[in-house]
């Protein structure tokens, strides 16, 4: 497998700030090496009145700079986080299974953005740091109530935006259509990664 980190020529050891099994799986799948650190961020200080694009990045990046307050030595860290926005509301996680219920019904058989912010800090000489998101649509098709109780019984949804994770072996089935990036809806939409970590090197050489 190639090793992204060796292709970008990235000076500084990669840190990934989340417990996300799901933004680990999916680093280490396309060749990143990395190790990890968990911040902890008040979340709730986000106004999530601002533009989702903005308030995904805001998050994204509360969490890079934890995670580069944690991590020792030189690094590159990255932040990332995802919401759920339909109809100019944000659904974050959901407070139980009530809520999760709820959420769900509100989706059946419409079409709402997932947004995920990126953020990467650089802690190093020449690193600066970065930010950006990407949004895609993705449509739900009609759920039964028999299907959306089936599916929260599992706890799965309890610890995703908008209550549903379209790599579950049954959240998949809830959806329809996506336009826009698959790994977006994932959590960590890996070509933005790649991307901005390419940019965020180039900006090094010319410091």
């Amino acid at each position: 497998m190639i090793v992204l980190n060796d292709l970008l020529h990235l000076p500084v050891p990669l840190v990934l700030a989340s417990q996300s099994p799901r933004r680990q799986s999916l680093m280490r799948h396309v060749g990143f090496v990395f190790s990890t650190v968990v911040p902890s961020i008040d979340e709730d200080a986000v106004d999530t009145s601002m533009p989702p694009a903005d308030y995904v990045q805001e998050l994204a990046w509360r969490k890079a700079q934890r995670g580069a307050e944690i991590a020792s030595g030189e690094a590159i860290v990255i932040g990332s986080d995802t919401t759920v926005v339909l109809d100019g509301a944000v659904l974050n996680k959901p407070a139980d299974a009530q809520d999760a219920v709820a959420m769900l019904r509100r989706l059946s058989g419409r079409t709402h953005t997932v947004h995920t912010g990126l953020a990467l800090v650089g802690k190093g000489k020449g690193l600066t740091s970065r930010r950006a998101s990407r949004a895609t649509d993705v449509t739900f098709r009609e759920l039964s109530d028999e299907e959306i109780r089936a599916y929260v019984a599992t706890g799965s949804p309890l610890d995703k935006a908008g209550a549903y994770g379209i790599q579950d072996d049954f959240g998949a089935v809830f959806v329809s259509r996506v336009e826009g990036c698959y790994y977006t809806i994932v959590g960590l939409p890996l070509e933005l990664l790649y991307t901005e970590l390419r940019e965020l090197v180039a900006e090094s050489r010319h410091a």
